[in-house]
């Protein structure tokens, strides 16, 4: 089973609709940081496409930190953003509520991990 699929009869671009499916299930931990994409020509054949066009998506998603190309390796899911911002200053935050609450780092991620799921 492919993890993209084109509507052949769609107004949207075939390299956009890889691009946006692949992100989507990026975004929403179907395909999670650290899972290896299919080569470009391997999702090119599977999708009756140019690799040319299979090319360019790929290239969109690692221009938005959504895949990390790792040379011979393949391309792969990135990690989570680690350098956002928003989440170090909240995460810098709970950090110093945790530790003057007096709580371990095992305490820590136990209410991380509760709250998590």
């Amino acid at each position: 089973m492919s993890i993209v699929t084109i509507e052949a009869h769609s107004t949207e671009p075939p390299f956009e609709q890889v691009r946006r499916q692949i992100a989507g299930q990026a975004s929403e931990g179907i395909l999670q940081a650290g899972h290896q994409l299919p080569t470009v020509r391997a999702l090119a054949v599977e999708l009756n496409l140019a690799t040319n066009t299979v090319a360019k998506a790929y290239r969109a998603l690692e221009a938005d930190g959504v895949t990390e190309s790792r040379g011979r390796a393949g391309t792969f899911i990135a990690s989570r953003r680690m350098d956002d911002t928003e989440a170090a200053a909240a995460a810098a935050q709970f950090v110093a509520v945790a530790r003057r609450q007096g709580l371990s780092l095992a305490e820590a991620h136990r209410l991380v991990e509760r709250d998590w799921a």
